[in-house]
């Protein structure tokens, strides 16, 4: 279809649904896992000369269909004064959804883990313009208690640890220029960092989940992998750190937050009118095709008409 036809009939839908329904103001969506606790470090890291990717995930739900927007994860920098080259972002349905099942079997479980590929509409990379971040030192000389880095195996899984780190405390702010909109659903959230001569140790927040951070049911421990573990995960807590009995091994939540707006009258992925009713649900939030665009973040009409058809595909 022409784009200028499509970006036409999408305006004159929304004028339409205006005359239809009263403006409605938009739900701001926010989530926390609240303030790092220094338990742990695990490593975040994007590929580079000489450095495999190793990816940490963790959870999050929607209530219903959100547009995101906005980011924060918090980590050391290792070591200090080390320079944060990119960003990367990745979202993945829990398994065994876009998985391979039954699984390889080569870990002790699969079960709530992130699925073996991710979300591809949902990636946002800085190198690509996608998104852009903004680093805060937020103070030196900071430890965890114990870090994931190399020990990332099949099963049998358990190290320990590798012991502690310290380094620079970091919040990483993301801005996604190309925001990501989801329908309602559990989700895992996994940045990656590639920094100039270190690392990014993404630190671990308190689970259960406790104030600042918003607690929800069904809150999954956080999970990692590398390059030649994958597609696979294992969890960091019960997998990687482990305890002998009758002790209980840890489990972990990392730090990371998220914000955005909520659609609530959005339409459902894959059912014939899912265009039709997000424009009209978009209509009676912003009151207009331009403001819709400009609230939630978009580049332009023709940036928020492509995620609506990404977003209702089946």
């Amino acid at each position: 279809m022409n784009m200028k036809f499509r970006v036409s009939l999408l305006s004159a839908m929304i004028t339409a649904a205006m005359g239809l329904a009263t403006s409605a103001s938009a739900a701001s969506f926010f989530f926390t896992t609240g303030n790092p606790d220094h338990l742990l470090g695990a490593l975040a890291r994007s590929e580079s000369a000489g450095k495999i990717e190793t990816e940490t995930a963790d959870d999050f739900i929607l209530a219903g269909t959100t547009v995101i927007n906005g980011a924060t994860i918090t980590g050391l920098i290792n070591p200090p004064g080390a320079n944060i080259a990119n960003v990367e972002v990745e979202l993945y349905h829990v398994f065994p959804l876009d998985s391979v099942f039954p699984p390889s079997g080569r870990v002790l479980s699969r079960v709530n883990s992130p699925s073996d590929v991710e979300i591809d509409a949902a990636t946002r990379d800085g190198s690509d313009g996608t998104l852009g971040f903004v680093a805060n030192r937020q103070a030196t000389g900071v430890s965890v208690a114990n870090t994931v880095v190399n020990g990332i195996n099949p099963n049998p899984s358990r190290t320990n640890g590798e012991g502690p780190a310290t380094g620079d405390q970091v919040q990483i702010t993301i801005m996604f220029t190309q925001p990501i909109l989801l329908p309602a659903g559990h989700y895992f959230f996994r940045p990656d960092v590639l920094v100039t001569g270190g690392d990014f140790l993404y630190m671990s927040a308190p689970r259960p989940i406790v104030a600042p951070g918003t607690p929800f049911m069904g809150d999954l421990q956080a999970w990692i992998r590398n390059s030649r573990l994958a597609p696979d995960w294992v969890r960091i807590g019960t997998d990687v750190i482990g305890a002998t009995p009758p002790a209980i091994p840890p489990t972990f939540s990392m730090t990371f937050s998220l914000s955005g707006e909520t659609v609530p009258d959005a339409g459902t992925p894959g059912e014939p009118n899912c265009h039709g009713q997000s424009v009209y649900a978009l209509a009676k939030q912003f009151g207009g095709i331009d403001e819709a665009a400009s609230v939630l973040g978009f580049s332009s009409v023709d940036a928020l008409q492509d995620s609506l058809q990404e977003f209702c595909k089946p």
